[in-house]
């Protein structure tokens, strides 16, 4: 389903961060200069259909980067990804979202972002509502909300995809315990179903209970793959 090759992201950080006028004015002369910083190196990765893999490492390990290269919402500075069926990407909060729009507009706006049709929306709105438990605020801006909220809304409305492929970037992270357990359900019913799904957490028990296959970043780099009890004990003693 998901074939990664060689792949590398490379972003270039500036040295000196000008912050006053004269800074800038005098930088207009000069010459910036920049430090390569490897995101991901030499990434290889395939994941079959149905399988359940997740990505673990330290903040900064290129997780992330990795999901947001799979959504196509980055690309590779070289190497190869080969994606055969449709994705539902779940990152974080700011991705696909407007914080001056209503959360019933913002259902419209995510599922259609989705691929998802204005009557497929209509028809499970209810359904989105009720799951995220937001039937109070649905005509609140979302920036009034908290991020657990807005977590529970784009995981609500990313479920409902009929994409076969999921990927989920921290959604039990600031989600409260009913919350956790509906996504527990949903992950059963994923498996259940056969649908593919990439999950970045931090959350190893999560992981170890869900997970057929965990992969270890460290530093942009694959640094342990295999059973996830078994890459989860790495990760700890590393």
């Amino acid at each position: 389903m998901i074939t990664i090759e060689q792949v590398n992201k490379v972003f270039r950080l500036p040295h000196e961060r000008k912050t006053t006028l004269r800074q800038r004015f005098v930088s207009v002369f000069q010459k910036s200069t920049y430090e390569r910083f490897y995101a991901l190196r030499d990434i290889n990765l395939n994941v079959k259909k149905g399988e359940f893999v997740g990505i673990i490492g330290n903040n900064g390990s290129g997780k992330s980067t990795l999901l947001k290269i799979m959504a196509r919402v980055l690309e590779p500075t070289s190497g190869r990804i080969s994606i055969n069926e449709n994705v539902a990407p779940f990152l974080e909060l700011s991705v696909g979202f407007q914080g001056d729009s209503t959360v019933k507009d913002n259902i419209s706006l995510y599922g259609a972002l989705l691929g998802m049709s204005r009557k497929e929306i209509a028809a499970k709105y209810d359904w989105i509502i009720n799951f995220s438990g937001l039937e109070r605020f649905v005509d609140a801006k979302l920036k009034n909300l908290s991020s657990g909220m807005q977590v529970r809304l784009g995981f609500s409305i990313t479920v409902i995809s009929e994409s076969p492929i999921l990927l989920v970037d921290e959604v039990l992270a600031v989600g409260d315990i009913d919350f956790q357990q509906k996504c527990y359900d949903s992950f059963n019913s994923f498996k259940k179903n056969g649908r593919t799904i990439v999950f970045v957490s931090h959350d190893l028990g999560a992981v170890e209970k869900f997970c057929d296959r965990a992969i270890l970043l460290k530093e942009g780099s694959v640094s342990a793959e295999g059973h996830p009890a078994e890459v989860s004990t790495a990760y700890k003693n590393d």
